[in-house]
């Protein structure tokens, strides 16, 4: 039987599960990213105000492999230094547009063929356990960090999806939600 304390380095990192290096990880360049299929995902971010916030969308959806992101109202765009600080280099990789409306945004959505969903809580929301993905062109909607999705998108969403909570609090911060949410598209594509 061996014992840790007999191993070499080398032998013991191999027995703990040695972490990858960067260069181990086989990631995509930006430009092969770029070319490469995407998930008919498009995020909406609507009037978010945190430009930390802005940039772990960012994050997430180069790491879920999204369409696009919409940044609609109030939401800063790229380049600026606190989206930067947060996205990582994503803003470079994840296809994007402003626009200053974000219910004309889902609109032209809409009438391009997504199914629009806000991610709120509501009188009827779909539980997003039960949510089945089906690979379709959705747009997911992420509304402000205080008020929410606006209840004129509502109105307009086919559906509303709520993240089942279980504490004393009624919301995720809203980029927690992204990576809640996509992770939840993600595990059903995969």
């Amino acid at each position: 039987m061996t014992r840790f304390a007999d191993l070499t380095t080398s032998e013991f990192s191999i027995v703990m599960n040695r972490k990858l290096k960067l260069d181990e990880l086989n990631r995509l360049s930006i430009e092969e990213f770029q070319g490469g299929n995407k998930t008919p995902i498009v995020v909406v971010l609507d009037n978010i105000r945190s430009l930390n916030n802005i940039g772990s969308f960012f994050r997430t959806a180069d790491a879920f492999n999204v369409e696009q992101i919409y940044l609609c109202g109030i939401t800063a765009k790229p380049p600026h230094r606190d989206i930067q600080k947060t996205a990582l280099g994503a803003t470079e990789s994840v296809a994007w547009k402003h626009n200053n409306s974000s219910l004309d945004a889902l609109l032209a959505l809409k009438s391009d063929g997504y199914k629009i969903y806000s991610v709120e809580q509501t009188e009827k929301t779909i539980p997003l356990q039960e949510f089945k993905y089906r690979n379709e062109k959705i747009a997911l909607v992420f509304g402000n960090e205080v008020s929410g999705v606006e209840q004129d998108i509502i109105d307009i969403s086919d559906g509303v999806l709520e993240i089942p909570q279980f504490g004393t609090k009624h919301s995720f911060n809203v980029s927690v939600s992204a990576g809640i949410v996509l992770w939840h598209l993600a595990h059903q594509r995969l």
